[in-house]
């Protein structure tokens, strides 16, 4: 269990320091200015001069009336321009080209001048979304659920986090004190960060999400080694706290992605609970696989197998 304590160690500091969230997913925002009449935004992620080759197929009608202006900052390649589209964007088909020969995602927000928001998730198997008149909450609620999901999912840090506090602790009882504080704490952070009611620099937040495995490592070494303080009797104490550094880190990614004017508490509940649907499968099938391995580590070996050796 030591050994796994310290691979948990640097496993969380050289993903975690090194950018949890490497498969970061281009991004697209187009904004009715005017009738027919649209400003556009397409973020791509770059390493320097670098960047994925991605681009963004406007439908056929559509012709620019300003060039794009690209600029690379912040690890990323960013660029605006403006297209008039006679008869709007309702019932036409935008694509990603080049999203088929990569790993990555795309995620595509279109916000119409009354205030209506489509937001789409485009992957290499599905690279084109269709324009809708009007998206439904039903719409909304499934993009920012299935967003959530995958957020959760591709934060390594996170799911190390909640990995180590599973091996921290013994009983189911403290399991789900535990478990449940932490997505308080983070639910909480998540809420104020995405509205904007309290806001922290991302950068600094997720390195100190992926440090935040430190102690909860430690505290595994301590344990092995018959010593426990305050954190290891009562670990939801130390996942309250955690858990609002970790909401920081969820809602400055919400914030990012942006939230429909007029669906604002949908969105946020659904991105909530699809981080919280993704956070109780992996805790599932850590236990699963936690009981497995002692399960095979009780089993004896084979009368005579050292013989046959």
């Amino acid at each position: 269990m030591r050994a796994l304590a310290v691979l948990l160690f640097l496993f969380g500091l050289g993903i975690g320091c090194a950018g949890a969230h490497e498969l970061r997913p281009a991004y697209l925002e187009i904004l009715e200015t005017e009738p027919e009449t649209y400003s556009i935004l397409w973020k791509v992620p770059a390493r320097g001069e670098f960047r994925l080759s991605l681009h963004v197929r406007m439908p056929e009608s559509c012709a620019e009336t300003e060039a794009p202006v690209t600029a690379i900052a912040d690890a990323a390649s960013t660029s605006r321009w403006r297209v008039r589209c006679p008869g709007g964007l309702a019932g036409r088909t935008i694509v990603i080209d080049g999203l088929v020969a990569t790993y990555t995602d795309a995620l595509a927000r279109i916000v119409r001048a009354d205030g209506t928001v489509q937001t789409q998730r485009l992957t290499p198997d599905f690279p084109e979304l269709t324009v809708v008149a009007a998206p439904t909450s039903g719409d909304t609620a499934r993009t920012y659920f299935l967003l959530g999901v995958e957020h959760i999912m591709l934060g390594l840090d996170h799911l190390l986090f909640v990995l180590a506090l599973l091996l921290l602790i013994g009983s189911p009882r403290r399991l789900v004190a535990t478990i449940t504080a932490f997505t308080v704490a983070h639910s909480v952070t998540l809420a104020f960060a995405a509205l904007g009611l309290a806001r922290a620099p991302q950068a600094p937040v997720e390195a100190l999400v992926a440090l935040s495995i430190v102690p909860v490592a430690a505290e595994i070494v301590l344990k092995q080694r018959g010593r426990s303080d305050l954190s290891s009797r009562y670990p939801w104490v130390i996942a309250f706290v955690f858990g609002l550094l970790h909401g920081f880190g969820f809602g400055g990614a919400l914030a990012e992605i942006g939230l429909p004017q007029k669906d604002v508490p949908l969105a946020l509940l659904t991105f909530n609970l699809g981080v919280e649907a993704g956070q109780l499968v992996f805790v599932m099938l850590a236990l699963a696989a936690i009981g497995s391995l002692k399960l095979l580590l009780a089993i004896p070996p084979a009368r005579g197998s050292s013989s046959l050796m």
